[in-house]
């Protein structure tokens, strides 16, 4: 019995003998592998860094907003009686837009007029009676009361008859009439929405940390997205005085003139604010930064013994413009920075540069 319990215990050795050994010698075979296996090289695209001329800007967002804008309406209530301009249309100061009907206003104007005469002969008559003596004060008074009130009431009536023909108050263009021929309007009710397009105007708010920088006249470029591409000019034309308490904020406004009629109230719309040229300034595409939470990184690559590798520098990023980044510290001119493939990098590791248009943008978005 006991031998056969030696035999077992010298088995059960023997085989977990071989299973330790066993994997001692892969471990070994692989830490020679691995030893002599050569050093990987990864695929990276590059860029030189060139000093380019730096425009830096201040954005903001806001809605365009007309030179003058109004819907007109009308003061007193009436029938339409004629409707003299058509939808769409360019007006001008004081063209005549809707007429009510004025009939009632017109006949008491005429019946008030005829009694202007007789009223008037009577006040000179009284007045050259009263100068003799021969009437009291008080007909005279009474006759130049009535005169004068004729007059009052005929300015009155000719006022009521001119408020029931609306008019524009200045020039413009007019959007889709809301009122029909015949129809009964009560007082303010919205006839038609009239607006001075020549200018527009955009309203933005900047912080209070960038008022130093802003300036009447001072060059705005705003976008919208009806026209991407386009960059439509203006300039800064108020600043308000005073900051807002609770914001910390700053109203601006620009006019952008608008010749083409291509802008209209109401778009949304982007404002970058020129500030002066910088020279001599260092841009990189924004594919080659890291971005992360503990800072910004690039890869620089240097080259010793024919050999390419990467060191890992931090950078401290200023304005971003679409795909460009403006580098203020971290990278000069004649670097050579990876653009593309960092994912697999760490600091010292070898590189092999490739061309690839990866990261070009296409020339046309395709459509999905």
């Amino acid at each position: 019995m006991k031998k056969w319990t030696f035999f077992m215990l010298l088995i059960a050795i023997l085989l977990f003998g071989s299973v330790i050994g066993f994997n001692l010698y892969k471990q070994q075979k692989i830490a020679e592998y691995m030893a002599n296996r050569p050093e990987p090289e990864f695929p990276v695209t590059v860029t030189e860094v060139q000093p380019v001329d730096w425009v830096p800007v201040i954005e903001a967002i806001g809605f365009i907003e007309p030179n003058q804008g109004v819907t007109v309406a009308n003061e007193t209530s009436g029938v339409i009686d004629q409707i003299s301009f058509e939808s769409g249309t360019q007006v001008e100061d004081g063209q005549p837009l809707v007429l009510l009907d004025s009939a009632v206003e017109k006949a008491n104007l005429k019946s008030t007029q005829a009694k202007l005469p007789a009223a008037q002969a009577k006040y000179k008559r009284y007045q050259g009676l009263y100068k003799k003596g021969s009437i009291s004060k008080e007909a005279y008074d009474e006759a130049e009361a009535n005169y004068f009130s004729l007059q009052a009431d005929i300015e009155s009536l000719k006022a009521s008859i001119d408020r029931r023909e609306i008019k524009a108050p200045f020039a413009g263009v007019v959007g889709i009439r809301n009122v029909y021929l015949g129809q009964y309007l009560q007082a303010g009710t919205d006839i038609v929405r009239l607006e001075d397009t020549s200018v527009m105007r955009l309203r933005f708010t900047v912080p209070q940390t960038d008022i130093s920088r802003i300036n009447l006249d001072q060059e705005v470029d705003i976008f919208v997205d009806s026209y991407p591409e386009i960059a439509f000019k203006g300039s800064i034309s108020a600043i308000e005085p005073a900051v807002n308490i609770q914001s910390g904020l700053i109203q601006v406004q620009a006019d952008i003139p608008n010749s083409d009629g291509k802008l209209r109230s109401g778009m949304f719309a982007r404002a970058n604010i020129i500030l002066p040229k910088l020279d001599n300034q260092v841009t990189l595409p924004q594919t080659a930064i890291t971005f992360t939470l503990y800072g910004d990184n690039v890869y620089i690559i240097s080259e010793k013994d024919g050999e390419k590798r990467v060191t890992q520098q931090v950078v401290k990023v200023g304005e971003r413009t679409q795909d460009i980044a403006h580098i203020l510290e971290g990278v000069k001119p004649g670097d050579v920075v990876v653009t593309s493939g960092q994912v697999r990098l760490s600091n010292h590791a070898k590189v092999r540069v490739v061309e690839s248009d990866a990261t070009t943008p296409p020339a046309e978005t395709p459509m999905l």
